[in-house]
Formats: structure tokens, sequence, C-alpha cells
């Protein structure tokens, strides 16, 4: 005699989804409100999973284990998972009524030439391929190069009360280059240099981001700690070379951010390689140094980003190398290691203690 049917229910399946860890945070799906929408019609279920950014590294691995967990439930015959993705904020989050940023992340290096802002254009095109409402905000005041790196030469018409952010690839973009000449040598203090970046923060009409990059100027002087008085900070971004003077330079911009109590997001080791026409490796700038000095100064190591013509070539012509080749060596290494920042920012938010719950973000 044939054993009766197993009925499946919408308890059973969160039953065996509370046993689905997320691998970053370490917590089951359940109990992190990552499972929504779930039906169940007979032997069919289908469901939905919220991740914390849709830049998720772990997507494909978090999809096939919630399928598994599903039609491993007696009954089941058809599963219908579907991915999408909110951006969570902790207490760090700017909570403006009109202009609300769940998360903004500064770039920083304790040099010039290191590619820093290259990093922070591409990280944020990367994002927002991604599906993330991303802002670029150029704070490096003496030499603002974000326009020409993303092909902006003008802001739109501003708004009666607001200035209207340019946009390229997705991505909206403030820059001092949209307000002054090109030739034009800001020669400011640093009263004036926390004036401009309080306004860029606050009297620019952003909309609702996910994510606000911020690239700062080299260095450890007085708009890194204009930014940190502006707006909260999410966390930091440290770039550098491979070599010993970089990271020597590196150093004093993680401690800069932690003595203004800003997290540090991780190391970035950009020109890491020379990849050479026959498959070798040439290390310009040394070997190693980025992801060494991550450990000596205990943050996490986002990734080393190879030496190639086709970034530069991108930055002059505007067209970010995430956007023109991104299968490229460089344009994947990139794409992971906006992923890395995505998840990085995710646990820090969702591990927050005064977390702010994922309410509807439309």
């Amino acid at each position: 005699m044939s054993g009766k049917k197993s009925k499946v229910t919408e308890e059973s399946v969160l039953e065996a989804l509370s046993k689905v860890n997320d691998p970053e945070l370490n917590q089951d799906l359940v109990s992190l409100g990552m499972i929504k929408d779930v039906v169940v019609e007979g032997d069919n279920v289908s469901l939905v999973v919220e991740l914390t950014t849709p830049a998720c590294p772990l997507r494909t691995q978090i999809e096939r284990d919630v399928r598994q967990a599903v039609e491993a439930i007696p009954g089941v015959k058809e599963v219908d998972v579907q991915m999408s993705a909110r951006v969570p904020h902790g207490r760090q989050a700017m909570r403006t009524p009109d202009a609300p940023m769940r998360n903004v992340v500064a770039v920083a290096s304790g040099k010039g030439g290191v590619g820093k802002t290259t990093v922070a254009v591409n990280v944020a095109a990367a994002l927002a391929r991604m599906g993330a409402r991303v802002g670029l905000l150029d704070a490096d005041i003496y030499g603002p190069n974000v326009p020409t790196m993303l092909g902006l030469d003008q802001l739109p018409p501003a708004s009666e009360s607001r200035l209207e952010p340019a946009e390229a690839h997705c991505v909206r973009v403030m820059s001092i280059a949209f307000l002054v000449r090109p030739d034009q040598p800001l020669i400011w203090r640093g009263p004036m240099l926390h004036s401009v970046i309080q306004q860029f923060i606050t009297e620019v009409n952003w909309g609702e981001l996910d994510y606000l990059i911020v690239d700062l100027p080299p260095g450890t002087g007085d708009a890194p700690l204009s930014l940190a008085q502006s707006t909260p900070l999410t966390g930091a971004i440290i770039v550098t070379l491979p070599s010993k003077v970089s990271t020597q330079d590196a150093h004093r911009s993680v401690e800069m951010f932690r003595a203004l109590q800003v997290p540090i997001l991780g190391v970035v080791e950009n020109m890491s390689f020379f990849e050479l026409p026959d498959g070798n490796k040439m290390d310009v700038f040394g070997q190693g140094g980025g992801e060494t000095f991550a450990g000596e100064v205990g943050v996490p190591f986002l990734g080393a980003i190879p030496m190639d013509p086709i970034v530069r070539e991108a930055g002059d012509t505007g067209m970010p190398v995430i956007i023109s080749h991104p299968d490229s060596n460089v344009g994947t290494a990139l794409t992971a290691m906006a992923e890395q920042i995505a998840a990085k920012v995710s646990v820090s938010a969702l591990m927050d203690e005064d977390a702010v719950p994922l309410e509807t973000a439309d």
C-alpha cells in the first residue's frame, strides 16, 4: 500500500530554509528576513530570496542552497526561486528624509598616483551595473578627475533649491570640476574645503542611494576630516601600490580613519603586476605588498588589480574599464572587488546592533 503523500506547507518550507545560512553573515536566511513571498500550490513552491546587495558575490551559492533545501522537502515537485536585493543600512546611514543614503563609502590613499580615482570610478560603475543605486562624489577638490573619467563636462539645470547631479553609466556624479574653469587652480584653506564638501553632501539632489562612493584627495589632510564631520561614513577603502613606500603612506591613512572612528572595509592593491605577452607577470612595483600590509594592520584584503593600458585608455575616453572591457582581467578583478566591498558593507550593517530594519525602499 502506497504511503500518504506529504502535504507541503509554508511552515515546512520556512523550517527547511531555517537551516540554510548566509555564508558571509553565518546566520540562517529566515532569521535574517531574507525569505519573502513563499507560495505553496500543491506540490509547487515559489519564493523570493532578498539579498543584502545586488552585487552579492555569493548569489549563485545561496540560490543553489535554497533550491536544494526546498527540493528535499517530502512532496515538493517544482521549485521556483527568484532573487532580489535590498541594501540594508545601520546607524551609520544618512537619514535625511529627502535624500536618504544607505551607505557612504570613502575611497582614500596615503599618496597620489596609486590609481585611487580609477578605483572609485570603477567601483561605482560596477555597483550600478549590478543594479544598485549609486552616487559618486568627487571630493578630490584640488585634482578633480572624475568627470573626465566618466565623459562628463557639465551639470544638468539646477532645480529651485538643489543642484542636480550629472549622470553617466547609471552613476550620479558631483564634482567641483563642473563649477570652475578647467585651468582654474583651487587655492583653498580648510574652512572653504569643509564648506564645499558639506554642500555637496546636503545641497545636491542625490535621490535615494544604496551607495555614495566618495573619492577623497590623497593624504591625510582636511578633506577626510571634513567628510567624517559632514556625514556618517559606513567605512573606508584604502588603495595602495605593492611598494613599501606606498604601503607606508597607506598605513597613515588607516590610522587617520581609525582616529576618526571610521571602519576600514579593506585594502586594494592597485597596479599589482603587468602581464607580459608570453603570459609571465612583471612585478613593476613589488609583489604582495598590499596583502601583507592588510594583514599587518588587521583589515581585509579586497583584491589585487593588474596593470593594463586599457585602464588608462578607458579613463581618458570617459568609458570606465568596467564598462568598456568588463571581461578583461582587470575588469573581472574590479568586479570581484566591488562585490567584496558590497559584501563588507552588508555585513557591517546587518551585524550592527542599532541597524535599521529592511524597510521598503520604494
